[in-house]
């Protein structure tokens, strides 16, 4: 059993009857091969009807069945329903922009941005202008700031970085570091590495399955990911853009804190939040995220 494409049709509905008579005789379901076996029939005269949701319905020809014999019936072909379905076309630009816009949408709780997490396995790609719009939409949300306010205020009272010192002044260089660390690497490993290679930066929930799966898919997407042909590939955006990022970031903190050390730490931190952030995504922000009206 086919469509159109000469793809095979699984779960189609197939009832067998008498010619002209309205009562089910027999009815089952196609297997996964498009095929069906309709076993120990009485000799006579059947038709058998294929249907599927979507798709028109097949009739056959009155089959005459014979003692001690087998039928095969001829092919059976359902097209798509005009009248169930549309089809919607566009181009790589405006997929790209729909993207954009549809990431802008999803909050947790209405108010923290889930831009980057993608609930269509199938979702289109982002065309790298539409990967800086979104880094830079993120960077700018007002609970970014309010995040970065929060950090900054945690880290002068547990004095981490004491060379910052203390008071206003210190608050405002921690601060500034941190939110300068955040902006680079979401910069690196949101659109500049992706576009580079053609990597997508979203995080793609499974949501089905089971834990230890929906696990392993969390953790894994921190170094592998998909590209934008739908390809899998090593994640080298993750992993260069947290390294260069924890680079770059001895050129704000204080000398006294700069060094191998502190790209290491950086490094590893970000990709430890990574996946710890993937597996907040996967099983609890799925669920309190507002998404996108289609």
């Amino acid at each position: 059993m086919l469509d159109t494409n000469g793809d095979v049709i699984e779960g189609a509905s197939v009832q067998l009857s008498e010619p002209g008579s309205p009562e089910t005789l027999r009815q089952l379901s196609s297997g996964a091969m498009g095929q069906f076996d309709f076993a120990n029939l009485e000799p006579g005269t059947y038709v058998v009807t294929v249907s599927r949701k979507g798709m028109t319905t097949f009739v056959s020809k009155p089959i005459a069945l014979r003692p001690v014999a087998a039928v095969i019936v001829p092919d059976v072909v359902l097209r798509v329903s005009a009248a169930a379905t549309s089809v919607v076309v566009m181009d790589e630009h405006t997929a790209s922009i729909e993207q954009v816009e549809i990431a802008e949408q999803q909050r947790v709780f209405k108010v923290f941005p889930n831009f980057y997490s993608s609930f269509d396995w199938n979702a289109p790609p982002m065309l790298p202008k539409q990967k800086y719009r979104l880094a830079l939409r993120s960077l700018v949300d007002p609970v970014t700031f309010l995040t970065t306010g929060a950090v900054a205020g945690a880290e002068q009272y547990r004095n981490v970085f004491p060379s910052f010192g203390s008071g206003w002044d210190g608050y405002a260089k921690r601060y500034g570091a941190f939110y300068a660390t955040h902006a680079s690497g979401a910069l690196l490993t949101e659109a500049v590495f992706p576009s580079i290679f053609h990597a997508d930066p979203r995080y793609f929930i499974m949501g089905k399955g089971s834990t230890k799966a929906r696990a392993y898919h969390a953790i894994a997407s921190t170094f592998v990911t998909r590209g934008d042909d739908g390809s899998r590939k090593v994640n080298f955006p993750e992993i260069l853009g947290d390294f260069s990022a924890a680079a770059l970031s001895n050129a704000y903190f204080p000398a006294s804190e700069r060094g191998g050390s502190l790209v290491l730490i950086n490094g590893f931190g970000d990709l430890g939040g990574n996946m710890v952030g993937n597996l907040i995504r996967e099983f609890v922000l799925n669920h309190l995220t507002t998404r996108a009206r289609h």
